[in-house]
């Protein structure tokens, strides 16, 4: 064991996406057109994620407080006969714009783990000043260097809330991922609007008893309205191929749904395993590359993306667990509501992980902290890892990342899990078609 203070570990890394090619010509676009250049810009996308190499880059080892065993592991992975089964490792994508840089900060201390890899994406919205204030406040956490796990990246893409750069975006921060490191387990996104209910030993506790295959997603068949609202309309979104910004603008003619799968709308926050992650970034099949460039010009890509190829995949549509462990609350527009004091008791009794929108530094956001996650704001959630005496700082003091401490946040997952599969009406929920009436 030792004292943070007396560390010197590596500086955080700060990954870089590619430079976004500026194409600003003033002339009128026709559609023939904006669908050749938007599908040419999605080949290009499929291509840098198809052939990224998936090796982690030669760093130093983690801190030998944190893992003792990161040298000393059997030679025989199958001699495990005095071992417990080593809990799962989370990769974490963080998203925000500008001005999110301080609530990303306190997402990522309420999620913090040594054994889960954290991917920080300010979109290119953020001053440099901002994204370059975000890294060092990173980099002066002592244990967030000692880990080697957060990383922020140096080169932004656009992320609007309309059109495919968004997905783009989450499929680059996932491929980074895949390249950082070979040993997590689950992909979960996520925004600067989003917080969890629960701690990370909790939620690793509870994944470390279930297959490691199961992908949680909303999912429906069911387009009803969304069908001229949101998958027919051909948009253009400038962020996959403008270097400033610019306005999502639509054209005047609509396409029809395609006929070699079937479109599935979900929500665009997910908990989705490393292999379907693979399968997606790396194009071992038709199906990903196919659905990218079909929504490489849609308005609703994001929601509909990972829903599509879980559904119409038979390697993983018996994966499908339609939930993806975040509460909402929606209007009567079908628009998730901002969340506050009022809605504490439904976030405890939900047995989710996860909750989203919350305002800004939301009182409600304190309440979670002191009662659900026992821990202040700019400090990590204390977990077996944090051997510290200080009430105060019990993570001053670093122990073996591998020993959990489950809470009471473990026993409301494990329940909310026991009703999920308990009957087994989730096989009766998953990847279903339904006929819509349009």
């Amino acid at each position: 064991m030792h004292n943070h203070n007396h560390l010197q570990p590596p500086p955080t890394t700060i990954s870089s996406a590619a430079t976004t090619t500026s194409i600003c010509r003033s002339i009128t676009f026709s559609t023939p057109f904006i669908l050749l250049i938007t599908t040419l810009f999605s080949l290009l996308l499929i291509l840098s994620l198809s052939f990224s190499p998936t090796t982690a880059p030669l760093t130093p080892h983690p801190h030998p407080s944190l893992f003792p065993n990161y040298l000393n592991s059997p030679s025989n992975p199958n001699d495990q006969t005095t071992l417990p089964p080593t809990p799962p490792s989370i990769a974490y994508l963080i998203s925000g714009s500008t001005k999110d840089s301080s609530r990303i900060l306190r997402l990522l201390f309420s999620i913090y783990h040594p054994k889960n890899q954290y991917l920080i994406h300010l979109d290119k919205k953020t001053s440099k000043s901002e994204l370059n204030n975000l890294a060092l406040s990173v980099q002066s956490v002592p244990v967030f260097k000692a880990a080697q796990n957060v990383n922020v990246i140096g080169k932004a893409d656009f992320r609007y809330k309309i059109g495919s750069s968004a997905l783009a975006a989450t499929l680059h921060g996932a491929s980074i991922l895949l390249k950082l490191s070979k040993s997590w387990d689950w992909f979960i996104n996520l925004s600067a609007a989003d917080y969890p209910l629960v701690t990370q030993d909790d939620l690793l506790h509870i994944l470390s008893y279930l297959p490691k295959d199961l992908n949680f997603v909303n999912h429906s068949s069911y387009i009803g309205w969304r069908e001229s609202k949101k998958l027919k309309p051909i948009v253009v979104d400038p962020g996959l191929y403008l270097a400033e910004e610019s306005e999502v603008y639509y054209a005047t003619q609509k396409r029809e749904l395609p006929d070699a799968y079937r479109l599935f709308t979900g929500s665009s926050s997910a908990i989705l395993t490393r292999k379907f992650i693979e399968y997606c970034i790396l194009g071992s099949e038709n199906l990903p590359r196919t659905l990218l460039m079909y929504l490489s010009n849609s308005p609703s890509s994001e929601s509909v993306y990972f829903p599509t190829i879980l559904c119409n995949s038979r390697k993983f549509n018996r994966t499908a667990i339609n939930h993806n462990m975040l509460y909402a609350s929606f209007n009567s527009r079908s628009q998730a509501r901002r969340l506050n004091s009022s809605d504490f008791n439904d976030l405890l009794t939900s047995g989710a992980a996860f909750a989203s929108p919350f305002k800004v530094d939301d009182p409600v956001l304190d309440q979670i902290d002191h009662e659900l996650l026992h821990h202040n704001r700019d400090e990590p959630v204390p977990g077996g890892w944090c051997l510290g005496d200080s009430e105060t700082n019990k993570c001053s003091v670093w122990g073996d990342a591998e020993i959990l401490r489950p809470g009471p946040g473990a026993k409301r997952l494990e329940k909310h899990f026991l009703e999920l599969f308990s009957n087994g009406s989730y096989l009766s929920d998953q990847c279903q078609y339904e006929k819509s009436s349009s």
